[in-house]
């Protein structure tokens, strides 16, 4: 049976099923762009080779999120409402995915795939990246139990990532024994880091807390190295990646551990499987494969398990199946609990290009 969202009142002629997939293509996170795009090549492959979404062609239709967040919103609702795409999915900041939700309002549904802050309840948006309680909080006790963290300085993004997530991890701090000494919000496209060095070292933090993007992490982490401040000071983040590791260099990323549900040294089955297709299909030049390029490819597993489950794809028929949704991915099983994926959380120290994973949180 062809899957309908609610607000489509005519039947395609082409019999495809369009997909919005809302990826960063410039700005400080236009770093993952060119592998989030790579990697969802692979998927709608995959997912058309099997037979699509409930019998029809998966066709991406790329929006790029780097852009003022109006902008994004304004061209995916009038998406959603010309039936140009009959769901949304994608790695972007938590700024954009504020303004997709209402413009999406529910007609079809939204599959947020970013690691992001908590607290998203709206119908019809699922949530298949890592949330603090899962990611952040036992990569502290990690910290803590193995090398000795007592005390941190968080250095973030100003917006609402970073801020939601640094009230977080306060409360967590103090549950584990551990001070914040400080905190420190910049503007998303910052490059010079040099006040905010010199007041982490003042602070006397053994570990800084990263909730830096893209780009901005990239520069932090060459300005730590200057100043030789892995010497005395450890990096932990909940969002780094190959990419990041390769803009920084090796010399800059030496005492930085990172926690994620997705490395590209992760070694389950299903990874190993999709880092093969995405070396068939764009060959060993190809984007570096990483934890926001495989959210992406989660999406479109997640979306496309959604609506195999369920009898049709309008969002109250999705949102009742969706506890019951549960798949195999490149990050192990993932199910739907309340909207959110429950997953398994990794902790990892970077070791040059690549990360060498510790434990499992």
């Amino acid at each position: 049976m062809a899957c309908r969202c609610p607000t489509h009142d005519r039947p395609r002629a082409d019999g495809d099923f369009p997909v919005g997939v809302v990826i960063p293509l410039r700005g400080p996170a236009g770093i993952f762009g060119p592998s989030c795009e790579a990697v969802v090549d692979v998927a709608v492959d995959l997912l058309n080779a099997a037979g699509g979404i409930r019998g029809r062609r998966v066709r991406p239709v790329v929006i790029d999120a780097g852009r003022p967040v109006g902008a994004v919103a304004s061209e995916v609702a009038g998406l959603v409402a010309a039936g140009g795409i009959e769901a949304v999915t994608g790695w972007h900041i938590s700024r954009v995915r504020q303004h997709l939700v209402p413009a999406v309002g529910g007609h079809v549904p939204y599959v947020y795939t970013s690691l992001y802050e908590g607290g998203e309840h709206a119908d019809g948006v699922f949530c298949s990246g890592e949330t603090p309680p899962d990611q952040i909080a036992p990569a502290m006790r990690w910290m803590r139990d193995e090398l000795a963290m007592r005390s941190c300085h968080i250095v973030g993004d100003d917006y609402i990532w970073p801020l939601g997530t640094a009230r977080a991890v306060v409360g967590y701090a103090r549950d584990l024994g551990i001070d914040v000494v400080g905190q420190e919000f910049v503007r998303l496209g910052t490059q010079d880091f040099d006040g905010v060095l010199t007041r982490v070292a003042r602070s006397g933090a053994d570990t800084v807390l990263m909730l830096l993007v893209g780009q901005d992490a990239v520069h932090f982490n060459r300005a730590f190295a200057a100043r030789a401040m892995h010497d005395r000071v450890r990096r932990l983040t909940p969002l780094m990646e190959e990419n990041m590791l390769l803009g920084s260099g090796p010399d800059a990323v030496r005492e930085l551990y990172v926690a994620a549900a997705y490395f590209r040294s992760l070694a389950t089955e299903s990874a190993l499987d999709l880092s093969g297709a995405y070396t068939r299909m764009h060959g060993p030049d190809a984007p570096v494969l990483n934890n926001m390029a495989e959210s992406c490819f989660e999406g479109m597993m997640a979306l496309a398990a959604l609506a195999d489950g369920a009898r049709d794809c309008t969002i109250p028929e999705l949102m009742a199946v969706s506890e019951r949704v549960g798949y195999d991915s490149p990050r192990g099983p993932m199910r739907f609990h309340s909207g959110h994926a429950r997953q398994h959380v990794y902790l990892a120290k970077a070791d040059g290009t690549a990360f060498d994973i510790l434990a499992r949180l």
